[in-house]
């Protein structure tokens, strides 16, 4: 500070009037020199005071400046030492070098020097070995510690933030949740009942949720008869979670009580602030819980993810033939406003899909319009590739199926789309037809689930039924009655029932056995659909093995592997997991093996015990409740194996209702 207050440069305007004084003093002095004499003078003391007063400034701001140095220095050094902010030093083998007594009075020592990390804190290891990002939370003594490293200087800052760590644990818990609750078959089960058994049925119901409300501290409201909206936060929400929604089985087992099964189903908008928001994240979570069967819980958060619980009985028949004829008029005008119909199956096409697709083909020619289907023949079951080897006998029928390329060659803005027995985008033979027209229609008998269509004009979901191939021969029976379905076109449709309903034994309902009379009164040959699902020899001694080395738990679980070194059929996969099924004890049945296209499919079936629907979409596929499977990639039959132990383990610790 001394040197730059003494810079000469700081001095000159001081030089510059001395110089000048000078001057004028000694022209005063050469014309009058008693002037002169006292200008000197004047200014010989002006110098004097000028001079001293400056070196009683510098003093002074010498005194300043060490005062405020030192000050400056003591405060450093108590901020280093006593605030509230951990600051350690360690060195290559992670033992404390220094650290400042606000951090060792956390740790609850004296101090900390020469201390191991690994004594201390060993899950900074790895953060501090590059292995983690540079900030962690850690717990020392009850208390949250943010820690941030500085890895080149070996130097490492602790953050207490406890408070604020509970502070959004308290407002997370507080957040808003809307949750709609609806009566699944309200209106079918009252339809019969006098007005007084009514009456305490409802009583009963709305007691059994009232007690449910207040026992967790929910606001719940009936909008109407078979409907409430309910308003809660999120640490309710948790509570909710852990008990699995108990009240789905506590209001179907009391309602059983009047010779009814009346179900509910809970549709959760949770995780954002805005309320209209919630509310459309609660209803879109309603719609997916009814759209799945009903009987279940669906929350869905504000970043997309979706839970569900329940889903653990068979969904009751609740469509209608008005319902199907109602579906079969919209899809014949949407029909008549497109250009031509494109109509797709899933990867990998069964019996269902293709019959499915053969019969909207119809629906399509009925009304006038061209059709095609879009398929990959060399890519299908072994059910479905002896269905093409007798479609390629009739070739106007052939006519009408094409490859993904030339489909998404025709294809218009004004095409309509039609997928069948899927609603999974990723799972449709080319998605790309899905971004190339905004007419799409969805027509599946899958319980939905998360990943779904966007935005189709039509939707006609029926879980309830038995296949796709039954709700397309509903339609048909609406349609104009120009021409008559040919042979091969219901016996198609017959074989796509026969087959997912594993020839009339699982989720067949009187609607199902009226589709199949239908078909037959169309001329569907029950012999031809015998000889589609015939299977060889090799086919036959390869499931036998499967079953041979099958383990089979106490709880009842077999579980069936392939070949490492060999390839399986869905097909055959599913057939070995149906014949596990019909053995003495099983309840459910899984199959692992590998597919074709390198990935391990898993198949599962059940009794109605268990709902394998859940168990393999945790795994990321899909299905029923008796009925369903999964495609793992990138993994092992072992790790296969494992994963389903685990999502096993999950579903029967969780109550079998995660």
């Amino acid at each position: 500070m001394s040197h730059f207050y003494e810079r000469k440069a700081h001095r000159y305007p001081l030089y510059a009037f001395i110089v000048l004084s000078a001057v004028f003093a000694a022209l005063l002095l050469y014309f009058q020199w008693i002037l002169g004499i006292v200008s000197f003078l004047l200014l010989g003391f002006v110098l004097y005071y000028v001079i001293k007063s400056q070196r009683s400034l510098y003093a002074e701001l010498e005194q300043y400046i060490s005062n405020l140095s030192y000050r400056i220095k003591k405060v450093g050094e108590e901020a280093l030492m006593e605030m509230p902010i951990g600051i350690m030093l360690i060195n290559d083998e992670y033992e404390v070098e220094w650290a400042n007594q606000f951090l060792a009075s956390c740790f609850g020592e004296q101090t900390l020097v020469g201390r191991s990390l690994y004594d201390l804190a060993d899950s900074l290891i790895p953060l501090i070995k590059q292995e983690q990002t540079t900030e962690k939370i850690i717990n020392i003594r009850e208390r949250l510690f943010k820690v941030i490293i500085r890895r080149e200087e070996r130097l490492l800052y602790f953050f207490d933030v406890t408070e604020q760590i509970e502070l959004q644990k308290q407002y997370e818990a507080e957040r808003l949740v809307l949750a709609v609750i609806f009566l699944d078959n309200y209106d079918e089960i009252t339809q019969g009942m006098d007005d007084q058994a009514k009456s305490q049925m409802n009583s009963h119901v709305t007691s059994i949720l009232n007690k449910w409300a207040h026992d967790y501290g929910i606001f719940l409201k009936r909008t109407s008869s078979d409907r409430f909206i309910a308003v809660l936060n999120e640490h309710i929400l948790e509570q909710l979670e852990k008990s699995k929604f108990s009240i789905l089985d506590e209001v179907r087992e009391q309602t059983m009580k009047y010779n009814v099964q009346l179900t509910l189903s809970i549709g959760i908008g949770a995780g954002v602030s805005s309320l209209p928001e919630l509310g459309a994240l609660a209803q879109s979570s309603l719609d997916l819980a009814l759209g799945r069967g009903g009987d279940q819980v669906a929350i869905k958060q504000g970043n997309g993810k979706v839970k569900f619980y329940g889903g653990k009985t068979n969904p009751m028949e609740k469509r209608t033939r008005v319902r199907a004829r109602v579906i079969s008029h919209a899809l014949r005008e949407l029909i008549a406003e497109s250009d031509k119909v494109l109509i797709m199956g899933h990867k990998y096409p069964d019996m269902d899909a293709l019959g499915a697709a053969i019969g909207i083909l119809k629906v399509v020619q009925l009304n006038q319009k061209e059709g095609f289907i879009v398929i990959d023949a060399e890519r299908t079951d072994s059910g479905a590739q002896r269905l093409i080897e007798e479609l390629k006998k009739h070739s106007e029928l052939w006519s009408r199926f094409i490859k993904p390329e030339q489909g998404l060659e025709l294809i218009t803005d004004d095409t309509l789309l039609i997928i069948v027995d899927t609603h999974r985008p990723s799972l449709v033979i080319e998605e790309k037809l899905l971004y190339r027209t905004d007419h799409i229609v969805v027509i599946d008998h899958h319980r939905r689930g998360e990943e779904f269509v966007e935005n189709p004009i039509l939707v006609y979901m029926e879980p309830y039924a038995s296949s796709t191939s039954e709700l397309v021969t509903e339609l048909l029976e609406y349609q104009p009655k120009r021409m008559k379905l040919a042979m091969l076109e219901a016996t198609a449709l017959l074989a796509g029932i026969v087959v997912d309903t594993k020839s009339f034994t699982f989720r067949t309902g009187s609607r199902t056995f009226d589709a199949a009379s239908y078909l037959r009164a169309q001329g569907a040959d029950t012999i031809l659909v015998q000889k589609l699902l015939k299977e060889s020899i090799a086919n036959y001694v390869k499931r036998a093995k499967m079953i041979e080395n099958a383990s089979i738990d106490a709880r009842g679980i077999a579980i069936a592997k392939g070949d490492p070194n060999e390839t399986y059929d869905q097909v055959l996969i599913a057939q070995t997991a149906d014949t596990l099924l019909t053995l003495s004890g099983v309840v459910a049945s899984f199959v692992i093996s590998k597919r074709a296209d390198q990935t391990i499919g898993i198949s599962a079936r059940s009794l109605g015990d268990i709902n394998v629907q859940v168990i393999m979409e945790s795994l990321g596929g899909g299905g029923h409740l008796t009925n369903a499977a999964a495609q793992l990639s990138d993994v092992t039959i072992e790790e296969a194996e494992q994963r389903l132990q685990a999502a096993i383990h999950d579903y029967l610790e969780g109550g079998k209702e995660s």
